[in-house]
């Protein structure tokens, strides 16, 4: 019979301590409330910046869109 080793964790998985610190101090994670939770001006903070990000990416799409124009017209 051929005795079979554990397989080996991955680095940075921890062993038998890490697990218990886990579970018992860090806990699972939790989102309920996670955005709903922060002050007002964090909230407006963050639609802020998720606007610019998607203005910038309209910019992005128009860009290559007259870019491509350009080159279908060009011919």
């Amino acid at each position: 019979m051929s005795e079979e080793k554990p397989a080996p964790k991955a680095p940075g998985e921890g062993g038998r301590f890490m697990a218990w610190a886990f579970r018992h101090l860090a806990g699972p994670p939790e989102v309920q409330g996670a955005v709903q939770g922060g002050s007002n001006q964090a909230r407006e903070a963050w639609k802020q910046d998720l606007e610019r990000r998607k203005q910038w990416s309209r910019e992005q799409r128009e860009r290559k869109r007259a870019e491509r124009e350009a080159r279908r017209g060009g011919r």
